[in-house]
């Protein structure tokens, strides 16, 4: 970059800062030769390929490159150095649609109008085997004319995701837009998931806030399970109608898309306007071939093959955590014997003190040990016991670059072996790296309880 001018490897002209991400800047940018505004991502590679954000950003490049529609960000181009990715993109600059929200509610046409434009980009995405899976106002962006554009697919799957159940399984999104299949853990139609994102965005845009809120985190996802939700006496009865058909809480009773798209509240409007051309999808010449090569330019970054932790976002959190395992409030009693059989904890040490700490519980202990990719072990009794040879999966998932979750689960054996083992030896030999253990509060407060009692 020149720095009297920060020129972008001689194409761009970067401009002022627009806003900021965990891992990328975005910036304002002119082309020299075509002196088209932009706006560029700029995404620190060696700070994502620490973290295993490899394969999203990769995706998210495909996704864009296959999307192109009127209602959809455009991406131009996608240049590399050894440390840095560049995704040049349309430069939208009304704003997003969450400003415009918190500004006052919008009339009733508007709202039509921008939910058109998203449930027509949505399935556009669809056709082409795209879920965005993480459709809220914030990731809605507005042009000059007031035209709604989605944009943020780091969070989306293509239809190759899907596994032999024909469903996807990773959760993700925001959780007050995001559908109750999802927080349940399960598998889910991402279709299904993005319909539901669509008629929260529909609700917030009417009400001006969300359909389903309360403080108490769980009494909120337990809402959304349920899918309850009341809209205002001043909505018109043909919107409220259309969110019950929307917000079902059973994906398979759930409205599609194509009844949404003939629904004569959303169709109001659209005879009087000619239907938006869908450009060809073929896409633009880039200075990257493929998203693979974005990552080819590693001399001066060190990619460790060895064992890393895996990567773990809020929702992964939410449920391995005691106090937040919300599948109850979906599938009914939890089982009990689930945790009979797995420990978890939270560490504030590294990935390597942890694990050299569980190497060394484990000599003590004459456990053999296996690593395995993905920040996993395995521990492995020398003597036989009553169902076998004892083995315990230890997975370490990383939250932050200080802040860990492990789960120890028996995955062969015997369980009261597996549970003596855990109390007696190995959780006072981890003392010095846990934070907190998994219901060690809850189970305070029972003895506590007990004692009184007494």
């Amino acid at each position: 970059m020149n720095s009297k001018r920060s020129i972008l490897l001689r194409r761009y002209e970067l401009g002022h800062f627009l806003g900021q991400g965990t891992f990328a800047k975005v910036y304002y940018a002119k082309g020299l030769n075509s002196g088209e505004s932009v706006a560029i991502k700029v995404i620190d590679k060696e700070k994502i390929m620490r973290v295993g954000l490899m394969d999203q950003i990769k995706r998210e490049i495909s996704v864009m490159r296959m999307v192109k529609h009127p209602n959809i960000i455009e991406l131009y181009e996608v240049m590399a150095t050894k440390s840095k990715i560049y995704l040049v993109m349309e430069y939208v600059k009304g704003g997003e649609l969450f400003n415009k929200v918190t500004k006052g509610k919008p009339k009733e046409r508007a709202v039509r109008q921008y939910f058109q434009q998203l449930v027509t980009a949505v399935d556009y995405c669809h056709s082409r085997g795209v879920y965005h899976r993480d459709l809220k106002p914030e990731n809605l962006l507005l042009d000059d004319a007031g035209n709604l554009k989605v944009s943020d697919f780091g969070l989306s799957a293509l239809v190759e995701s899907k596994r032999q159940d024909g469903l996807l399984h990773t959760a993700c999104g925001t959780p007050a837009y995001v559908a109750p299949e999802v927080l349940s853990g399960k598998g889910y139609d991402g279709s299904k998931a993005d319909i539901w994102s669509c008629g929260v965005i529909l609700y917030v845009l009417m009400a001006g806030y969300l359909p389903f809120t309360d403080p108490n985190l769980m009494e909120m996802y337990r809402k959304i399970g349920k899918g309850e939700f009341n809209c205002p006496d001043w909505f018109p009865s043909e919107i409220s109608q259309l969110l019950q058909k929307i917000l079902d809480p059973n994906p398979v009773n759930r409205i599609s898309i194509a009844k949404i798209m003939v629904n004569p509240w959303f169709r109001k409007g659209l005879a009087r306007r000619p239907r938006a051309i869908q450009p060809e999808i073929e896409p633009e010449p880039q200075t990257v071939g493929d998203a693979d090569g974005i990552f080819d330019i590693t001399d001066d970054i060190k990619q460790e093959d060895s064992v890393k932790p895996t990567n773990l976002n809020a929702f992964d959190i939410i449920n391995m955590s005691a106090g937040f395992d919300i599948s109850g409030l979906f599938e009914g009693e939890m089982v009990s014997r689930k945790c009979r059989k797995q420990a978890k904890f939270t560490s504030m040490e590294s990935y390597s003190s942890i694990v050299s700490k569980l190497e060394d519980v484990a000599k003590k202990f004459k456990l053999k040990v296996k690593k395995k990719v993905g920040g996993a072990m395995k521990l492995e009794a020398c003597k036989l016991g009553r169902k076998g040879a004892l083995e315990i999966d230890a997975e370490i998932f990383e939250f932050a670059t200080s802040f860990h979750l492990v789960e120890m689960t028996k995955s062969s054996g015997d369980t009261l072996e597996y549970q003596k083992l855990m109390k007696r030896h190995i959780r006072p030999a981890l003392k010095d790296i846990v934070w907190a253990w998994q219901g060690e509060q809850q189970e305070q407060e029972q003895a506590k309880q007990q004692k009184q009692s007494e």
